[in-house]
């Protein structure tokens, strides 16, 4: 697999951070003639997933191409994602320490597909603590790990299309349109609340950033 200087759309496999995707393509990248006798290659991506999360991650290689990483970060972006009703969980999808709730009463998709109206447009949305998201120099996973948990500002946000895909208890598949600082594992969580039910998300899959698509993207492994 080569990596000359430019811009790379990756799908990023589940369990591999954003960090891994980069040092995987800079190892690549060394074998390129492009950058004969550079000792250190820059590479940039265009917004964090989640390890447990798989998609679209763009990829700048070369001093050039990672200064433009910015105005990839400002795009909207598509998701298609799997939320788990019934259950919470303390980082909002499966990675995290699972609590099943009781004698909750099952929605019909009717219910369902209301509730899921409800949270189109701008709105504010409050960062989870299993998150990359600096507060005060420190990253908030970094102190959710140590059992700290501090108060964040919300952020705000928009939605722009959420449309349902399947339903089936306990799962429920989404593909939601939103602003860049959205998070889905929130969103899902915030869905179970709403709903009275609980949920975390259970697989998340970013499609599209902007104009470009997942379907066009490379695929990788170790």
């Amino acid at each position: 697999m080569n990596f000359n200087k430019g811009i790379h759309l990756i799908n990023k496999p589940t369990d591999w951070t954003s960090h891994d995707v980069v040092a995987f393509v800079r190892g690549k990248a060394k074998h390129n003639s492009d950058f004969k006798n550079i000792k250190k290659i820059k590479v940039g991506h265009s917004g964090t997933l989640d390890p447990f999360a798989t998609g679209l991650l763009i990829i700048g290689v070369g001093r050039e191409y990672t200064k433009r990483m910015d105005e990839f970060k400002k795009l909207p972006k598509t998701y298609e994602a799997v939320i788990k009703l019934g259950a919470t969980s303390d980082t909002q999808d499966k990675t995290g320490k699972i609590t099943k709730k009781e004698n909750t009463d099952i929605p019909n998709k009717k219910n369902i597909k209301n509730t899921l109206k409800t949270f189109l447009g701008v709105q504010e949305q409050t960062p989870p603590m299993f998150s990359a998201k600096k507060v005060q120099g420190k990253k908030l996973y970094e102190l959710a790990r140590q059992g700290v948990e501090i108060e964040r500002k919300p952020v705000k946000i928009e939605l722009y299309k959420i449309k349902l895909l399947k339903y089936k208890y306990p799962f429920l598949n989404i593909r939601v349109k939103c602003s860049t600082g959205t998070y889905i594992r929130t969103l899902a969580y915030d869905i179970g609340d709403k709903l009275q039910t609980g949920a975390y998300c259970e697989e998340l899959k970013r499609t599209r950033i902007g104009k470009y698509k997942l379907r066009k993207a490379k695929k990788i492994k170790k």
